[in-house]
């Protein structure tokens, strides 16, 4: 199953279009065209914070399962955890204004919506990856988050090895992945001007 699917059973991408004023295939077309960068984001912070144990820290110090859950209630969301979360994993505005060009050009969607979905997707993918980290998945049959189990695989993905995260991504790692490595990040870091060894 692909991270894609698990935010749209998680009611996470009707959540960002009902908080945008867009249709949720827009919603889901901008979430395509986001998720490989941020899931890069992830994997770097993974990366630098010493693997599962230090990013699962670095999330419930942003909001852990609560970033999810804030995107999902019905009152609009405070989306500057989503921006704590993009300055985590991106290190800089310009990197997101660089995602968001880049994810414009693969959507055909406006790039100042997608730096609005940014933080939101980012508060979604954070929560989600969160919940998982901390066994809170709820078993088969638990509401609208029972996929949440899969995530187990995802988040292995992205704490795995440049190269190990075809299977539970799918393709989608591979749409902005410009040198085949499995992550989409360094690639727009580049793009952006601040290249990382």
């Amino acid at each position: 199953m692909q991270i894609s699917d698990l935010v749209a059973g998680s009611g996470g991408i009707d959540s960002i279009a009902r908080e945008l004023g867009i249709a949720p295939q827009q919603a889901a077309s901008g979430v395509e065209a986001l998720l490989p960068a941020i899931l890069g984001g992830f994997k770097r912070s993974a990366q630098s914070q010493g693997g599962a144990g230090g990013l699962g820290d670095l999330l419930g110090q942003l909001g852990g399962g609560g970033l999810l859950d804030q995107v999902l209630a019905p009152q609009p969301t405070d989306a500057s955890q989503g921006d704590a979360v993009l300055g985590q994993i991106f290190g800089s505005r310009d990197v997101s204004r660089t995602v968001a060009q880049s994810a414009s050009a693969q959507s055909g969607l406006d790039p100042s919506l997608l730096k609005k979905m940014l933080p939101l997707l980012a508060m979604v993918v954070g929560g989600l990856l969160s919940k998982s980290h901390a066994g809170a998945a709820p078993s088969a049959g638990g509401g609208s988050l029972g996929g949440l189990g899969g995530l187990g695989g995802i988040l292995g993905s992205v704490l795995g090895g440049g190269q190990g995260g075809g299977g539970a991504f799918g393709g989608l790692g591979s749409l902005l992945d410009q040198n085949g490595d499995g992550n989409a990040l360094d690639d727009i870091l580049r793009m952006a001007g601040k290249g990382m060894r």
